[in-house]
């Protein structure tokens, strides 16, 4: 009887530790007006992207939801106007996987849309195989995609006044590398079919969303748009939605006891959309609705500049 005892007073302070550390939660309490200002979601049909459109639609904010799937797009604006009453969320085609339909996209939003307040460059996935483009799922999608759609959307942003671009990254940045010869030779970040591989590409994607962030604080600077990068906790979302049956198996118990929800996981994000003053912590990393320093790898001048220069030629933006 004792050692059953102990026995769940160890896992029940394993798990009271886990979800005050790995897994805390925490409220965003910024209030900023968003009534009559434009957000674009990437992915914002599912998982955190759907939270934070719900919460800013809430607040009156015009969302545009830019994302692959209409369907799910459009039971999304159906849930939303349901819960808000908001008649101002809108679907726009955009799928990250293709330089093209990025382009496509700001050419479609830049001529029926008059104003950006918010980019949210939420979507990402953890997968293997390749873009449209013949990039590395990942780093095209996570990272390279939306560097393309930021680059191109960056002057609507400027003239609106006050705009924030927030990417979403990953604490996961922290194991990330990245290898700039593997780039250009077989453009990619790390592949494979073992899981282990695909999940360092995700890691090296989110030291990409990291440098990208930091850099472009530096670009930004003298203008009055301002950026940051979120790791917004572990969530249980439909990122891992393309892993084998056998890692389901074994993740899907774990993310339902430990694993934050979609409207937890989105705070960090609508912290850094909404939270007054923080605009001198321009470039930086934020979670649990505070900066957070960042590990050497994630703020290094030489590499984030290096990693923009080349995502530019990727992109045929010089």
């Amino acid at each position: 009887m004792f050692h059953l005892l102990l026995l769940a007073g160890v896992l029940l302070g394993g798990y009271i530790a886990l979800t005050q550390t790995l897994f805390k939660r925490s409220k965003c309490k910024g209030n900023a007006a968003v009534a009559g200002k434009t957000v674009v979601i990437t992915g914002g049909n599912t998982g955190i992207g759907k939270a934070t459109a719900l919460h800013l639609a809430r607040k009156g904010a015009r969302v545009i939801l830019a994302c692959r799937n209409r369907d799910k797009a459009q039971a999304t604006i159906a849930d939303i106007q349901k819960d808000t009453g908001s008649t101002d969320v809108v679907y726009m085609h955009l799928d990250l996987a293709s330089l093209k339909s990025v382009r496509w996209f700001a050419e479609n939003f830049l001529k029926s849309e008059s104003r950006l307040d918010l980019l949210i460059n939420n979507a990402g996935l953890v997968a293997d195989g390749r873009t449209e483009d013949g990039f590395g799922i990942e780093f095209g999608v996570n990272h390279l995609g939306h560097f393309l759609l930021t680059c191109l959307l960056l002057e609507r942003l400027k003239e609106s006044g006050g705009g924030r671009v927030v990417t979403l990254a990953s604490m996961a940045y922290r194991w990330g590398h990245i290898d700039f010869e593997d780039l250009a030779v077989n453009k990619h970040l790390g592949t494979g079919t073992y899981s282990w591989q695909f999940f360092q590409a995700y890691c090296n994607s989110k030291l990409c969303n990291v440098l990208f962030t930091h850099e472009l604080a530096k670009r930004l600077k003298g203008t009055n748009v301002t950026c940051y990068s979120v790791h917004p906790g572990i969530v249980h979302t439909e990122l891992s939605r393309h892993v084998s049956l056998w890692q389901k198996v074994f993740i899907e118990p774990v993310a339902r006891l430990l694993f934050l929800d979609p409207e937890a996981g989105a705070q960090t994000t609508l912290h850094c959309a909404l939270q007054e003053g923080i605009e001198p912590l321009s470039g930086c990393y934020f979670s649990c609705c505070a900066p957070q320093e960042v590990c050497a790898r994630g703020r290094d001048d030489a590499v984030a500049r290096k990693l923009w220069e080349i995502s530019e030629r990727l992109c045929e933006l010089s």
